[in-house]
């Protein structure tokens, strides 16, 4: 029996590592030929191709900025170059700065909200041409979006920006049978959450509080990303789907 998502086409941004890693393969292991974008992992954006391979299943490595909008043109040149379309597109990759916001300048927002926000939309301009029988775009948030957390000011408020902005994409492409969707994680141990100053503290406040287990990992996330594609998902537009174990409804 075929995969769930047997001959789609899917591109995932920032995909090398972390959880855009974790959703690239679960896509592929469903069905799903892979374009692994990235901008600096190159030699762990072409150990996963070769790994997607494996599973018979074509993959492609692009290296580009998606919050640059001559980088993402580049990007999908290269696209075009191994596939004639685009069923999925995963916006995941993320940047920022870690400081109190008092202490931001408008390099930093400009850095935050391009990478983070901005590139949804690029992705979305740039997919839609190739988006012949709809498809799905889904974009990566976090918890940051509604809740104040310590350094975290302009990455949240991008985050947020791209939770609106997923949902006025979502209401004008929907008739084009486009669904526009995020996903917002709870507190996963990646190579960013090193960043973190706090980071122990992070993950000891998540299990304490998590009522569905104390580990939320990159799998989890890419396991709900997985759910967004499937045919069964075709009436859910525009929402954000918490994947945090229940971590924020525990006060």
């Amino acid at each position: 029996m075929s995969p769930p998502l047997a001959g789609k086409v899917a591109l995932v941004t920032g995909a090398a590592r972390g959880i855009g890693r974790a959703i690239a393969r679960k896509l592929a292991a469903e069905g799903c030929d892979v374009a692994v974008n990235y901008y600096n992992s190159g030699e762990e954006a072409e150990a996963l191709c070769a790994e997607i391979r494996g599973l018979g299943r074509r993959a492609v490595a692009i290296q580009a900025s998606v919050g640059v909008p001559d980088s993402v043109d580049e990007l999908f040149a290269e696209f075009r170059k191994h596939f004639d379309r685009v069923d999925i597109v995963v916006s995941n990759a993320a940047s920022g700065v870690l400081k109190p916001t008092i202490e931001m300048t408008i390099k930093h927002w400009r850095w935050c909200m391009e990478t983070n926000a901005l590139a949804l939309n690029l992705l979305a301009q740039r997919a839609l041409p190739l988006m012949k029988d709809g498809g799905r775009i889904i974009g990566l948030s976090s918890l940051g979006a509604s809740r104040a957390m310590p350094d975290y000011g302009f990455i949240g408020a991008s985050k947020a920006a791209l939770e609106a902005l997923a949902r006025a994409l979502a209401q004008e492409l929907g008739p084009q049978g486009i669904r526009v969707n995020i996903v917002s994680a709870g507190v996963v141990d990646t190579d960013a959450l090193a960043y973190f100053p706090n980071r122990d503290q992070l993950l000891a406040g998540y299990a304490a509080r998590a009522p569905a287990g104390p580990v939320l990992t990159p799998d989890d996330v890419a396991g709900a990303v997985y759910l967004l594609c499937l045919p069964e998902a075709n009436m859910i537009n525009g929402h954000t789907l918490v994947v945090d174990g229940g971590f924020a409804i525990s006060g």
